[in-house]
């Protein structure tokens, strides 16, 4: 079972996505998964500069910022962390890549759960190995590619 946790900590957004679309997204993209548990947290500006301050040596907020979590030692865990999602970024970022919103946050959720699954994007290789996986994740979910450029 894939156990998602939607938390909004954000009072200011108003085009929040459902719990159902956001529990669909991350299901998708944990869909090699039988058993995971995971935290999507919907943030504001300020509590995502705090976050990628903290964690990144960035303080400026970004659009998704995921958390895994690590067992100790000898210990098997279904949780695969947590993933923070700024709502003013997201939203700013649908408009300038003329995307629609539904789209913009789906990427967000796909592309943060990935992450916590250990995907990253550092080196060119891995960075096509997550888009790849992205794109056809997306796919899945009736989106188009979010790397395609919209004119």
């Amino acid at each position: 079972m894939i156990d998602v946790e939607f938390q909004n900590a954000c009072s200011g957004a108003q085009q929040l996505p459902s719990e159902a679309d956001i529990a669909g997204w991350t299901r998708a993209a944990v869909s090699g998964l039988s058993d995971a548990e995971l935290v999507v947290r919907v943030v504001d500006e300020a509590e995502s500069a705090e976050l990628n301050g903290m964690f990144r040596n960035k303080p400026v907020p970004t659009n998704v910022l995921s958390f895994p979590f690590e067992a100790p030692p000898g210990i098997d865990s279904v949780i695969l962390g947590d993933v923070a999602i700024c709502a003013a970024v997201v939203e700013r970022e649908a408009r300038e890549q003329r995307k629609t919103l539904a789209a913009h946050w789906a990427h967000m959720v796909v592309h943060g759960v990935l992450h916590l699954q250990g995907y990253d994007h550092i080196e060119p290789a891995d960075a096509d190995r997550m888009e790849s996986a992205e794109i056809q994740i997306m796919h899945t979910l009736g989106f188009a590619n979010p790397y395609e450029e919209v004119l």
